[in-house]
């Protein structure tokens, strides 16, 4: 076991197991994290621990961890005074930034926030919804909610509730009437762990296999071949931002060509490069995408 260890916070709960994929894909292995807070890591320099998102930076600012996986939302809700390292775009459903939302029951008469004026909002997140309101001028009681807020919209005035697509409001017949913060993912480390060589620069290959993770997951690598007549019309049809790379065949009529696309492009294109005159076509999926 290596002397020089670095205190990872994996956030528990709803985005544990998507970051314990993304991990996977960056080349950590995490075993028996549903097991067990104190999960195994296939790397003797780090050890991970499995902590509510919600506590998180308190615990990084601290320097009971030297860096942890939280909310954007946590940070500014517990006012902690830490390194936001990077943004990490993904979360449990969706790689879009996830919202808390003002929202109040469809039968409501509110219709904008200073409808709410003297009344009484229920969120888990008190500090930023009383901020919100405060900056508006709107005085409002803010109560702390233990879980399933939605079911107390129609108990006070308004609810404050995360969300990433707004399904589970709408089943509940609630409408969203603003946006109090928006948040993403962030990977934050203390201070002092910050300033140490061994910590800052194992913080950083993190954040850099991470995000390359991430950045693979909407890519495709393509490689195909092509007749040497029929490159400049094959190179128009691939994405204009992109830059292929050419390489020479045995057969010198014909060069190999392999590029970097969107997945979301490829149902389109590959079609397209066959009937270019492209051949030996395959695509195939990515780990990591480092620029």
């Amino acid at each position: 076991m290596s002397n020089k260890v670095l205190k990872l916070g994996i956030p528990a709960g709803s985005l544990q197991q998507a970051t314990i994929e993304l991990f996977g894909k960056a080349g950590f292995g995490i075993f028996g994290s549903d097991r067990s807070y104190l999960p195994r890591i296939d790397d003797d320099q780090i050890e991970p621990i499995i902590l509510r998102a919600q506590e998180m930076s308190r615990y990084v600012e601290d320097g009971v961890l030297d860096a942890g996986i939280t909310g954007y939302d946590w940070i500014m809700e517990n006012g902690s005074d830490v390194v936001d390292v990077c943004e990490l775009a993904y979360s449990k459903r969706t790689s879009s930034p996830a919202r808390w939302v003002l929202a109040v029951p469809n039968e409501s008469k509110v219709k904008k926030p200073k409808d709410l004026a003297g009344g009484i909002i229920a969120t888990e997140l008190v500090k930023v919804t009383e901020k919100f309101f405060a900056e508006k001028g709107i005085k409002v009681k803010v109560e702390f909610s233990w879980g399933a807020t939605e079911v107390k919209a129609r108990l006070v005035d308004a609810i404050v509730e995360l969300t990433e697509t707004g399904a589970s409001l709408r089943e509940n017949n609630l409408r969203i009437i603003d946006t109090v913060v928006t948040s993403t993912t962030r990977l934050i480390a203390n201070k002092g762990a910050w300033e140490d060589e061994f910590k800052r620069e194992k913080i950083e290959n993190i954040s850099i296999l991470l995000n390359a993770a991430i950045e693979a997951r909407s890519k495709v690598g393509l490689k195909l071949n092509v007749k040497k007549a029929d490159l400049d019309s094959i190179l128009g049809i691939l994405p204009a931002e992109k830059s292929p790379t050419v390489s020479s065949l045995a057969d010198s009529d014909y060069v190999a060509i392999e590029v970097i696309i969107d997945e979301k492009i490829e149902r389109s294109l590959v079609p397209a490069l066959k009937r270019a005159g492209a051949s030996g076509i395959i695509t195939y999926p990515l780990n990591k995408v480092i620029h």
